[in-house]
């Protein structure tokens, strides 16, 4: 049996973020949480198979948290979601790296579906 693959949700919002760890869980992910890109940066640890963050927090955004990660030379892919529906922000989204851009309120199976993706692609970069 392979072993679990390690997912990281950024996101400020702390119902959606609980949701979205057991979701990731219930596809039988470890899944850690973080309600902030500071916290999840201070870790120093890109290494999870992909990072699920929302584009919209206080503080560090996270785009700008991908590009830090980059510069910290990790190339972890990245699920962002936000709830603004904005072809440039989206388009800065896909630039510094993300995958996926889902837009809120996204169906679980289209987060799924990302997931597969950024899991499948993450393993094949190794």
């Amino acid at each position: 049996m392979p072993s679990k693959t390690a997912v990281s949700i950024v996101e400020d919002d702390d119902s959606l973020r609980l949701a979205l760890v057991g979701l990731v869980r219930s596809l039988g992910h470890e899944a850690r949480g973080f309600a902030s890109a500071e916290e999840y940066l201070a870790l120093r640890d890109g290494r999870c198979a992909c990072v699920i963050t929302d584009l919209h927090m206080p503080g560090i955004d996270g785009i700008d948290m991908m590009l830090k990660l980059r510069e910290m030379g990790y190339s972890v892919p990245a699920i962002m979601i936000t709830a603004r529906a904005e072809p440039a922000i989206e388009a800065r989204a896909l630039a510094a790296g993300a995958l996926c851009v889902l837009r809120k309120p996204f169906e679980a199976q289209a987060l799924v579906e990302c997931l597969q993706r950024a899991v499948t692609e993450g393993a094949s970069s190794h």
